[in-house]
């Protein structure tokens, strides 16, 4: 049977993608490789839509928030983490891992935070060297208002810091014009790759506390990737065959255009929330995201056998809850290559999986308001 993935990471890989992995390794010292490497990196530029240098490091996004927090505080200074969900609490224990004094906005899962309490936390600590949050909170698939979150944060010696890893190409985010001073990416959401590469970039605001911090570190030290990078090279071996292939991906997204990409993502988005609806279900995250769409299970449905029978059954992969959440919602994305036949397919096989367990769905009805969205 087919398998599709429908989950926020991996996403499906289009055929430029996985065929570029297939060509002979090139070596990572020559010059087809820096060659490879200076396109990679304008083209990162646009993704990030920024003027500043984009840094590559072969790690999952995790290795990359972990880069940050090494990079740019020392121990004991004091940072704001926004928690609404499970990866707003990977912010709070990795600075807590290295030292860090976290102060802790904590969120109800499934909402937004609100941009005036980051005011009132920063305006009566001023101490605070950074606000942590994320663009799209992945386990609940809210997304947050970073545009407005940036206006409060610039004046301020504080810096932004945000997590952007599934968000990224699905919803706007101005790095530049915003004023956002560290976003950081992941090479396995919307931009269309396998797990494995990882992305920062840094205002210059944000270079200066490099100056500044006692944290060790040594593979993680972006002076040394930045003075690289600046010569087209990495300071240690790279994922060679998934810089190629993130050359094909990049050159796609430019093919395709920002704001296409961004209309695209909306539109599928737009056609499963009205699917969802129109079968009786709710949408767990009250800000849902362009990034995936979090349906809650109804009562007397075992969420872990309705992904079960999407996946055996119908060659269907969605994600499920974590943490809290586990058994309680599944997620499915409309991620990075995706089009509007997808989403037919992952439609169709939710309401033939629910019928299955007893649900009362008349097969067709989601779809019906799919299509209307999809069809125009």
């Amino acid at each position: 049977m087919k398998q599709r993935l429908f989950t926020p990471g991996p996403t499906p890989l289009p055929e430029e993608v996985r065929l570029a992995q297939a060509r002979e390794i090139i070596h990572h010292r020559s010059e087809g490789f820096a060659k490879v490497f200076q396109e990679v990196r304008q083209g990162l530029k646009y993704v990030f839509q920024t003027k500043e240098e984009v840094l590559l490091l072969t790690a999952s996004g995790t290795g990359a928030m972990e880069a940050v927090v090494a990079n740019l505080f020392s121990s004991g200074d004091r940072v704001l983490v926004v928690r609404g969900g499970k990866f707003g609490e990977r912010w709070g224990e990795i600075a807590a891992a290295f030292g860090l004094e976290v102060v802790s906005l904590d969120i109800e899962w499934g909402s937004a935070v609100s941009p005036d309490l980051i005011r009132e936390k920063i305006v009566k600590d001023s101490g605070i060297k950074a606000v942590f949050t994320q663009l799209v909170e992945t386990s609940t698939g809210a997304v947050y208002d970073i545009e407005a979150i940036a206006k409060i944060v610039k004046p301020t010696e504080a810096v932004l810091i945000v997590d952007a890893i599934s968000g990224l190409g699905a919803e706007p985010l101005l790095t530049d014009g915003w004023g956002v001073d560290v976003v950081v990416g992941g090479s396995q959401k919307a931009l269309m790759l396998p797990p494995g590469l990882a992305f920062a970039s840094l205002s210059p605001k944000a270079w200066r506390l490099i100056e500044n911090s006692d944290i060790p570190r040594y593979y993680w030290d972006f002076k040394k990737a930045k003075k690289a990078q600046e010569k087209n090279q990495t300071p240690y071996t790279p994922a060679v065959s998934l810089i190629c292939a993130l050359r094909e991906s990049l050159r796609l997204l430019r093919e395709e255009g920002w704001e296409n990409i961004l209309a695209r993502h909306a539109k599928l988005a737009e056609a499963t929330r009205k699917a969802v609806l129109a079968l009786g279900l709710k949408i767990f995250s009250k800000v849902p995201s362009n990034v995936l769409t979090a349906i809650e299970i109804p009562s007397g449905i075992d969420g872990e056998k309705l992904r079960k029978i999407m996946r055996d059954g119908y060659g269907v992969e969605v994600a499920g809850g974590q943490a809290e959440l586990a058994g309680k919602i599944i997620r499915i994305a409309h991620l990075g290559w995706m089009d509007a036949s997808d989403m037919i397919v992952v439609l169709s096989s939710l309401e033939m999986g629910l019928s299955e367990l007893g649900y009362p769905v008349k097969l067709g009805k989601g779809l019906a308001s799919a299509e209307e969205i999809l069809g125009r």
